[in-house]
């Protein structure tokens, strides 16, 4: 019988050599995890706007938190502008995704919708041009989104949402909601898919607030108790100034044990 050579035990020096190849590795990883990263947050400067519009009656704040997980920005976007014919628009919505790819798409329907809105200011209508624009760029992502118009002349502020979570409001008087308009489906899904138009005539002092789910949906939190939780703060703080009460939203989302970005767009009116 053949008597089996017992098996080689490797080396000091095996060892080491394997544990430098295994710790470059890493570190090459590391950069390459770094340098997403950077760019990331060099995309986020850019995409994100630097100030949002004001106009007579109404004053609009904004915040956005990074995930906490992967890199440090996802698809989750704000906006606002000034419309040809004088009235205001302002967005805020979701990609699907918490890469560069969905950063770079985050990007490109803030700028569509801008595009799209200064020849068609109807909520409704600028969803359904974004959907079709979004559909055409095959993408593969969809986007959630909501959008609105408010008109400084008549105080009227009709709003649209794609597969968005609907707006929160309180007034000064006490009364305060969710809004319950029926929406539509979220942005690059559906071809030809229709987006309903919810008007709301703001008088007094009172704020409305957009949230991304980032906000009010997690690990300890189901989307209807995020939601109450909002709610809660707008009415327990209505008279705060809007950049104070739209950082107090964005901790909602500490409350709720979040991993997904958050973005929160405030709108105080006193009319």
């Amino acid at each position: 019988m053949s008597r089996r050579r017992p098996a080689s035990h490797p080396s000091a020096d095996d060892l080491l050599t394997e544990l430098e190849r295994l710790t470059a590795r890493a570190l090459e990883h590391a950069e390459f995890q770094r340098a997403q990263v950077e760019l990331a947050e060099a995309l986020q400067r850019e995409l994100l706007p630097s100030a949002l519009p004001q106009p007579p009656g109404l004053r609009a704040a904004a915040r956005y938190a990074p995930a906490r997980h992967g890199l440090s920005i996802g698809g989750d976007w704000y906006d606002g502008f000034r419309l040809p014919d004088g009235s205001v628009a302002f967005s805020l919505g979701d990609v699907q995704g918490h890469d560069v790819e969905a950063a770079a798409l985050m990007g490109q329907v803030r700028i569509g919708l801008r595009a799209v809105a200064a020849t068609a200011a109807d909520p409704g209508e600028v969803l359904e041009r974004a959907n079709d624009l979004l559909i055409s760029l095959d993408s593969r992502r969809f986007a959630t989104c909501s959008f609105l118009r408010y008109d400084p002349a008549t105080g009227e502020l009709s709003h649209a949402r794609a597969g968005h979570v609907p707006p929160v409001w309180a007034n000064g008087d006490g009364r305060w909601g969710h809004c319950t308009d029926e929406g539509g489906p979220p942005l690059g899904v559906l071809p030809g898919a229709k987006y309903p138009v919810t008007r709301h005539r703001l008088s007094g002092t009172g704020v409305f607030a957009l949230v991304t789910d980032g906000v009010i949906e997690g690990p300890a939190f189901p989307i209807d108790a995020g939601l109450d939780r909002v709610a809660t703060v707008l009415r327990e703080r209505v008279t705060d100034e809007p950049d104070e009460l739209a950082a107090e939203l964005l901790r909602v989302a500490d409350l709720t044990g979040h991993t997904d970005d958050a973005a929160v767009l405030l709108l105080r009116h006193d009319l």
